[in-house]
């Protein structure tokens, strides 16, 4: 079905492909991985026409395909869920799913026809989702899954001719046609393990249809599951391609990043302390409604549920970002036994909770997480600025050679692909970005960190780093709360996990008391 060879493509100086190689059959997944920075953004870009490569043939079906941009290439049938959400988060989810392709009838809105397809793409996924909701009221995961919803119902026709060519009449009853070529690029990083199957479900309809897939992930084991055939990317390049069962995940690591990552969740020495937050029958407008949790110095605490369940809520309580409309929150409680407070709680401001020592890494990087057309200097340096205006003897206005040395500084320790302190967060990979966003919570100095999904859009080797900073952050004293929808994850680093069910935090128990089917089995309750 799609045929690459030999593509490349140059912004300026920086050589973002560099030689790619890769075929993809009709009624087939390939697996497409590396790590962040390797191009594959990059590749997508140039397979939906928002780039032109600079070099290198690309065959659709058989036929030169060369679209002129995104909308020529889904005319075509080429459908593409992107790893940043395009969510317009002031349209409804049934606006958002036909966006671009909206049904009309005498030049207006077939309301009608419209709520049709978007119930029956959203049918497809196996989710329940009303229509008439905003997009900016749903949950992360929820956004992503109206993304997919999108490509399964805005695709042309298998047979779609090029933009050029007069459309078809609109048919009476909605009938969603699978695409010739579906791109998912990271489609699980924020989905439970529940919304995972059902969307690998849907993915595997898609190509039993005849589409072909690129799935696209850093989750090696979605990737045997789904995938029958492997490219792997690095520096630009394809540098690994062949049948998935006969390659193992230390021949494809080793191909991402060019060494093996011998401990995936390394664990440094650490004893828990005392108590650093404690919140007690805390309630939210919406949610949670009743979560009680103790997290001390020197251990990580893992949240586990579903979707909508209330874990970053919980989280954006805490922090001030919602308000809180019961319960009780102390950092550093000085009494051994909670105190529910009679009245309600006053919810500090984030401000607050800054100079109190807490810091939040947000799920959502690009909303909420970073000043995306800002420098990673500027980005990094956000909340605690001190250090760029100290001259060694007195204060002073910012000082660029200053900022841009602690900058470098942290893009050496997560190993940011950027060329240098003063580069622009939007132009990195959404991965690089995760690491940027990441370093400047670390850089405040906080004791007690809030992680909302710290390593979604994350590659493997990445991935190991980032364990490693948190394991030490514990080992050197602070609080870590986890939120997580990766099981291996939550078992591999962390002491105690919690399981969030409706709005309703249960009792944190020893990581060893936990297997991944008792968490489960918890958050469906």
């Amino acid at each position: 079905m799609l045929r690459c060879s030999g593509l490349r493509k140059a912004f300026g100086a920086t050589q973002a492909l560099a030689g790619v190689d890769l075929a993809v059959e009709a009624g087939q997944v390939l697996a497409l991985v590396g790590e962040n920075g390797a191009g594959k953004s990059t590749l997508i870009k140039v397979l939906t026409g928002a780039h032109a490569c600079d070099a290198g043939t690309m065959l659709l079906a058989g036929r030169p395909y060369a679209p002129t941009g995104p909308v020529d290439a889904r005319n075509l049938g080429v459908a593409v869920v992107y790893q940043e959400l395009t969510i317009c988060r002031h349209l409804t989810v049934a606006e958002n799913i036909v966006l671009g392709a909206c049904p009309q009838r005498f030049g207006v809105i077939d309301r009608q026809r419209r709520d049709a397809m978007a119930s029956a793409a959203l049918a497809q996924l196996g989710i329940d989702l009303p229509l008439v909701a905003r997009c900016g009221s749903l949950s992360v995961a929820q956004q992503q899954l109206v993304e997919i919803a999108r490509a399964l119902a805005t695709t042309a026709e298998p047979n779609a001719e090029p933009a050029s060519a007069s459309p078809a009449p609109p048919a009476p009853s909605p009938r969603l046609q699978a695409p010739r070529l579906l791109i998912l690029d990271e489609p699980t990083s924020s989905l439970t393990a529940a919304d995972v199957g059902r969307l690998l479900a849907v993915i595997r309809r898609v190509a039993a249809a005849g589409a072909a897939v690129v799935f696209i992930s850093h989750a090696l084991e979605e990737c045997r599951e789904i995938a029958e055939q492997v490219c792997v990317l690095r520096d630009g390049a394809s540098v690994l391609r062949g049948n998935l069962a006969e390659i193992d995940d230390a021949a494809m690591i080793r191909a991402m990043v060019g060494r093996s990552v011998d401990d995936l969740y390394p664990r440094p020495p650490r004893a828990a302390g005392s108590v650093a937050l404690r919140c007690v029958q805390v309630a939210g407008e919406v949610l949670p409604r009743d979560a009680s949790l103790e997290v001390r110095h020197g251990e990580v605490v893992g949240l586990y549920g579903l979707v909508g369940s209330g874990r970053t809520e919980l989280l954006r309580v805490l922090f001030g970002l919602d308000r809180a409309v019961a319960g009780q929150v102390e950092l550093e409680p000085k009494t051994e036994h909670p105190v529910v407070a009679a009245s309600p709680i006053t919810t500090p401001s984030p401000q607050t909770r800054l100079a109190q020592g807490m810091a939040l890494l947000s799920e959502d990087r690009k909303a909420e997480g970073l000043c995306l057309g800002r420098s990673l200097a500027d980005n990094l340096l956000l909340t605690r600025p001190g250090p760029a205006c100290w001259n060694g003897s007195s204060w002073l206005p910012w000082l660029p050679t200053a900022a841009r040395r602690i900058a470098n500084g942290w893009i050496a320790r997560f190993a940011i692909k950027a060329r240098h302190g003063d580069q622009a967060v939007q132009e990195l990979s959404g991965g690089n970005q995760q690491k940027v966003a990441l370093a400047r919570i670390l850089h405040h100095g906080a004791r007690i960190l809030l992680l909302d999904e710290p390593t979604r859009g994350v590659d493997v080797a990445a991935k190991a780093a980032i364990y490693q900073v948190i394991g030490e952050q514990a080992a050197a004293g602070k609080a870590v709360v986890v939120v997580s929808s990766y099981l291996p994850e939550l078992l591999g680093i962390c002491d105690r996990i919690a399981v969030m069910r409706r709005g309703v935090l249960g009792a944190a128990r020893p990581v060893a008391a936990w297997q991944p089917a008792d968490l489960l089995a918890e958050a469906l309750g």
